[in-house]
């Protein structure tokens, strides 16, 4: 299992540098942040910082978007990087949420998604083809490569990433959602002639080393509310008709709204609703010991990579048990 750390782009730039400096340094192999530029500083710019600052980290979005940029742009930012680096990067993507709803716009649609992986990929990776219209290539573009995750939960958005993406992200590290989610990944993959083992596996939730365990509770509970974003989308969707499983959707029956200025933060007040349950199930708190063990059984399920949010108040010293316990133990 290959391991990640996720930050997000708050001021001091160097900081978030030196913070997946230090990740490198600890074992970590992916270095992921948010991509809302409103909330947040601007990652690309970041990226070249902490490219040059690291000597083989891989970083990406996690996860940007089909709509903030023209495909164009973000397929020549990631050649760019990879001309410059050496094809380091990878492109995290989803339909949008805090990026889109902070500026009064809705997520795109997964046929709006779809498309955008298809071109991202061909131009990034130098290839010719269809955008606006128009016959589009970068010209300058030697050796690229560029693998594309998408974040998804849905039964549809599932089955778009068995058909097309390089890598699945799943956004909870509850095992019983990582089953089924992987699984229909899996099943969409075969049911469209790709390998299924080929699709990276990554599961992103945020992990606080510790015995404290209501303080861990306290400051990892925005999670479940960030993840009730998304989960409302599929319960107006689909409804209680059993298509998501209860496990995913049930907790947000007293969710009311959401402020995006506290969006990925301990403390976040929109995030009351959410039980401690969830917070245990979603996340990975508790001593050393109970990481390795929840990792352990995320490995058997079919996890090839865990991206650990670390936005608490103990960072580093989460980041740094990982290094030296439960990366070599996992």
């Amino acid at each position: 299992m290959d391991f990640g750390v996720v930050l997000q782009t708050d001021p001091p730039a160097r900081d978030v540098v030196e913070g997946l400096r230090a990740a490198e340094d600890c074992g970590f192999r992916y270095g992921w942040t948010f991509d809302s530029c409103v909330l947040w500083q601007e990652p690309f710019v970041i990226y070249s910082q902490v490219l040059a600052a690291t000597r083989d980290l891989v970083v990406g979005p996690m996860v940007t978007n089909p709509s903030t940029r023209d495909w164009s742009v973000t397929a020549s930012l990631f050649a760019t990087l990879n001309d410059m680096f050496g094809n380091r990067t990878v492109c995290g993507i989803g339909r949008g949420d805090s990026a889109r709803r902070v500026i009064g716009q809705k997520p795109a649609t997964l046929a709006t998604l779809g498309d955008a992986m298809h071109v991202i990929k061909e131009l990034a990776e130098g290839r010719e083809v269809e955008h606006h219209g128009t016959p589009v290539q970068i010209p300058w573009v030697r050796n690229g490569k560029l693998e594309i995750w998408m974040a998804a939960y849905g039964p549809l958005a599932l089955k778009m990433v068995g058909e097309q993406a390089d890598g699945f992200i799943l956004q909870t590290a509850d095992p019983d959602i990582a089953r089924w989610t992987i699984g229909s990944v899996r099943e969409a993959a075969a049911a469209a002639g790709r390998d299924p083992s080929a699709i990276t596996m990554c599961v992103a939730a945020p992990a606080y080393v510790g015995t404290d365990l209501a303080h861990q509770r306290d400051q990892l509970r925005w999670f479940g509310g960030m993840v009730g974003n998304h989960v409302a989308d599929l319960v107006t969707r689909y409804g209680d008709s059993g298509v998501v499983p209860k496990a995913l959707t049930d907790y947000i029956k007293d969710r009311e709204g959401y402020d995006y200025s506290h969006h990925g933060k301990a403390g976040n007040r929109s995030t009351d609703f959410v039980p401690d349950a969830i917070v245990d199930r979603f996340c990975l708190v508790g001593p050393e010991s109970a990481h390795v063990e929840r990792l352990q059984e995320l490995k058997e399920i079919g996890v090839d990579n865990f991206a650990l949010y670390l936005m608490h108040d103990e960072k580093d010293k989460t980041r740094d048990a990982y290094g030296s316990a439960v990366i070599p133990a996992v």
